[in-house]
């Protein structure tokens, strides 16, 4: 599935209607949001990711979002499971992000 971008208008509907969502939170000066963004894209392409919804948030722009998920610092990855928050935390890991996408299935 290829990443969805969201914002406050339409980021509590992605939540309702996908049980296993992932976020990442950036903004356009975040050097390190843009080096992490291949790497979200191609997990977000990864087969066994397929019932998982990737959506790329702008932190600034989306002061709601970025309040769900207790955004602190950029990039930022959250899982949400049935629209509730899991777990999130300020991480450019792709270890992270596996571990994230693990939480959304128990």
């Amino acid at each position: 599935m290829a990443v969805v971008k969201a914002s406050d208008q339409d980021f509590q509907d992605q939540l309702k209607q996908h049980d296993r969502v992932v976020v990442k939170y950036f903004a356009n000066w975040c050097g390190m949001c843009k080096m992490f963004a291949p790497k979200y894209k191609r997990l977000s392409e990864e087969e066994e990711h397929g019932d998982v919804l990737f959506l790329d948030v702008n932190a600034e722009e989306s002061p709601e979002a970025r309040k769900m998920a207790g955004v602190s610092n950029l990039p930022y990855l959250a899982a949400f499971k049935n629209g509730e928050l899991v777990e999130g935390s300020p991480s450019n890991k792709e270890e992270y992000l596996r571990k994230l996408i693990a939480a959304t299935e128990a």
